[in-house]
């Protein structure tokens, strides 16, 4: 079954109830009296309610409502704000430059108000030393608290040792000001600088 509504001459039932084009209550009417009166306003006769007995139509210019319609969704998809949870893996005797760029990542995550699940693996002997593994991941809680917050505690699964970090920021938030940055990216491409205020001088 098509979900669009019924317009004009697909429209079968006998009468209708009658909304104008400013949502003002015509009332029933037969339905080739509803049909006259779309053709004197140039509009079409859409019905809105098919289930209503009898059915609700009302008079509009189908296109346009179709083409906000559209417009409206793309709007909401665009600001809908999906939580991804991104993965980071990292081993118990990491060495610092390793450190520095994985932890960059992890700050980029947050920031983006993505969550970040944090995966030690152990291999070998480094799976009788987990605490290795635990103070690797209370290290890293602590140099991005400001960004996130420990959601789920570190816990052994198998050789890894896992933890999921949460952003502080939402993901609506995170996406807004993204939006904010690369606009203002933008005008300082094109030269657009903020006014400075005139200087006044005073007559002696």
């Amino acid at each position: 079954m098509s979900a669009e509504p019924r317009i004009n001459d697909r429209i079968r039932v006998p009468e209708v109830r009658l909304v104008g084009p400013s949502g003002e209550q015509v009332g029933i009417v037969p339905l080739a009296k509803a049909l006259e009166l779309a053709q004197e306003y140039d509009l079409d006769l859409v019905e809105v309610a098919a289930n209503a007995r009898p059915p609700v139509c009302k008079l509009m210019d189908y296109g346009k409502f179709k083409y906000e319609s559209a417009m409206k969704a793309r709007e909401a998809r665009k600001n809908q704000a999906h939580t991804v949870i991104k993965e980071m893996k990292l081993r118990p005797k990491i060495d610092p430059h390793d450190y520095d760029t994985k932890k960059g990542h992890v700050v980029r995550f947050l920031k983006q108000g993505d969550k970040v699940k944090i995966t030690i693996m152990f291999r070998g002997r480094e799976q009788s030393r987990p605490e290795l593994g635990f103070r690797l991941l209370q290290r890293l809680a602590e140099d991005v608290q400001d960004l996130g917050f420990i959601e789920s505690n570190p816990k052994q699964d198998g050789r890894n040792m896992i933890m999921v970090l949460g952003p502080h920021k939402k993901k609506t938030e995170a996406m807004a000001e993204a939006r904010e940055a690369q606009a203002a990216r933008k005008a300082e491409r094109q030269g657009v600088a903020p006014a400075e205020p005139a200087e006044e001088h005073a007559e002696a």
